[in-house]
């Protein structure tokens, strides 16, 4: 009888044999280019520039992930609160663009925990980081190419969509985004990044 360890070695070798053979299927090579495909769309998506469009393909990806793949508790879970708090960065997308209705969360943020960069740290800059991290966390996960290629784009387009919306903060906010940087480093107006 062969040792546990010799066994579990066999069984995953083998299972790497599957792997390989399944990978050269024609179904698979379709579903490499398809998500290709997918891959360079979020790429043209970030590179758009434009903050509704990454909150509005981030939260269709999250939407089909929860209605399509979605095979446990566990992942039920968070792609709800993802969907939740995407919900509540759509409102401040919305507000950041009035002044006046903005002036109070910059107001209601003034403790140093609650602002990077010398602007608020409200609930949409919130999500772009709890978000990013929540990728980061399906990226440590047994994946193909292809799908850590998708997650490490949509990271790279919620960091993308957390500097738009920074510089939508300032402009509402009349601050100068170098200006507002300043602002936290130095500590002055007990602010930080």
């Amino acid at each position: 009888m062969k040792a546990p360890k010799d066994k579990l070695f066999g069984l995953l070798l083998r299972e790497e044999g599957f792997v390989e053979d399944r990978d050269k299927t024609p179904a698979a090579l379709k579903l490499r280019r398809s998500r290709e495909m997918i891959a360079r769309h979020l790429g043209q998506v970030g590179k758009s520039g434009n903050l509704d469009l990454i909150v509005a393909t981030e939260k269709a990806i999250l939407q089909n992930d929860l209605d399509r793949y979605a095979n446990s508790a566990a992942m039920k879970t968070s792609l709800t609160t993802a969907l939740t708090e995407l919900a509540t960065t759509e409102r401040h997308i919305e507000i950041v663009n009035d002044p006046a209705a903005y002036r109070l969360i910059d107001e209601s943020h003034s403790l140093p925990k609650n602002r990077k960069g010398g602007l608020p740290r409200d609930e949409a800059r919130q999500f772009f980081a709890s978000h990013a991290a929540r990728l980061l966390n399906q990226d440590k996960s047994r994946l193909d190419p292809e799908e850590k290629r998708i997650i490490d784009l949509r990271k790279q387009n919620m960091r993308i969509a957390e500097k738009l919306y920074a510089v939508r903060q300032s402009k509402t906010l009349g601050i100068d985004p170098e200006r507002a940087k300043r602002r936290g480093k130095s500590g002055t107006f007990g602010l930080e990044i």
